[in-house]
């Protein structure tokens, strides 16, 4: 078999089971997500097509960021294993085709997909997540009934706390809210409660019946207030809890913005001092976005020697030792995230450490694979 013609051949053997994997392990992340979200956020609450099609869409590229390197390891093990197990790599050697040549399409197709997870990794999923986060707040806002579940605390509204005793639709009983200001504290007990979304915009009412309120001055022999109301009116808006988020959550900042807080030491959106939990989390993101674009070279490295072996072994081990593998790189990941808030760990470090050590196995056992 000509050279050219077995590079396209391996090329999109790859290709299209790489499309494959991409296809059905996106759609299983993608719909779990969403519906996660949805039924964790807004209940039974139905939302017109176009909302759910805008989470769909905004989901993807988060998923991608998985799917592609997951999808490209699979498809070099099916590939691999089948070519191995036909005996066709040995007819190849035989021609004079060292194992590098042979693989080479499978190193261009890797550099060209670590291209495309650099920019979702960098541009496209942090824009997404911060979409998704703002359609978050406009769909609650729409809809603020999501937020009061029954027999549960709701303490997401700043200087609130609100327990919920039963809700139908917007009208919701047995309401006990602690609402803290300074030093002071007022509690507030309502049998009845009916909410008001303001089309438009972030905000809306919560309209108290039947309400009796205790304010504590919070100073020493201040006493303790009582009063009856028929009727009371609370206002709420969501948008300054929208910006604290996206303000606060790394993973939603630009990666422009992530590198000026690691340079500068100072918040992108305030320009106040970060703290260096702070810093270190803003820089464990913007580590993680580089280094796991390289997951597709580092997964064929390591995928091809796995593919091989295993079918010379007859068994679909190679196969679980590829999943294990990707599950491995994940857990050095998840390990790092989880170490963000330890400075002294240096958790932007050790998101690196996965491409390292499975770059140094991969290479060695291609190494080995090739003098045989």
């Amino acid at each position: 078999m000509p050279f050219r013609i077995f590079d396209r051949y391996l090329a999109r053997q790859i290709g299209m089971a790489t499309l494959i994997g991409v296809g059905l392990l996106s759609g299983v992340m993608v719909l779990g997500n969403v519906y996660k979200k949805l039924d964790e956020l807004l209940g039974n609450t139905e939302l017109p097509i176009s909302v759910v099609l805008e989470f769909v869409a905004l989901v993807i590229p988060f998923s991608l960021i998985y799917t592609i390197p997951w999808a490209f390891l699979t498809g070099i093990l099916l590939v691999f294993g089948r070519l191995s197990a036909d005996n066709e790599l040995v007819s190849l050697r035989m021609t004079g085709m060292s194992m590098p040549r042979i693989c080479l399409p499978v190193f261009v197709m890797a550099v060209l997909l670590s291209g495309l997870c650099f920019y979702v990794n960098v541009d496209l999923a942090p824009a997404a997540k911060d979409r998704m986060k703002r359609l978050f707040y406009r769909v609650v806002a729409d809809n603020p009934e999501t937020l009061f579940q029954e027999g549960q605390v709701l303490d997401k509204m700043p200087g609130y706390r609100i327990y919920t005793g039963k809700r139908d639709g917007t009208e919701l009983k047995d309401l006990h809210i602690m609402q803290i200001n300074g030093t002071a504290t007022s509690y507030i007990r309502a049998k009845e409660a009916t909410l008001y979304s303001k089309p438009g915009s972030l905000d809306f009412l919560l309209n108290l019946r039947e309400e009796h309120l205790e304010h504590f001055p919070g100073q020493p022999g201040g006493g303790i207030q009582a009063m009856h109301f028929g009727t009371k009116s609370l206002s709420f808006s969501l948008a300054k809890l929208q910006e604290d988020t996206v303000r606060i959550n790394a993973s939603m900042k630009t990666t422009a913005a992530l590198t000026g807080e690691v340079i500068t030491g100072k918040n992108c959106f305030t320009g106040v001092e970060l703290t260096p939990v702070e810093k270190s989390l803003s820089n464990t993101e913007l580590n993680k976005r580089y280094s796991f674009s390289l997951a597709s070279i580092t997964f064929a490295l390591v995928g091809i020697p796995l593919g091989i072996t295993a079918q010379r072994r007859e068994t679909s081990m190679g196969f679980v030792i590829g999943i294990a593998t990707a599950l491995a790189y994940m857990s050095f990941i998840i390990l790092a995230e989880g170490l963000g808030e330890k400075p002294g760990a240096m958790p932007h470090l050790l998101m690196w450490v996965p491409n390292v050590l499975f770059l140094g196995v991969g290479a060695w056992t291609y190494r080995k694979l090739n003098r045989k």
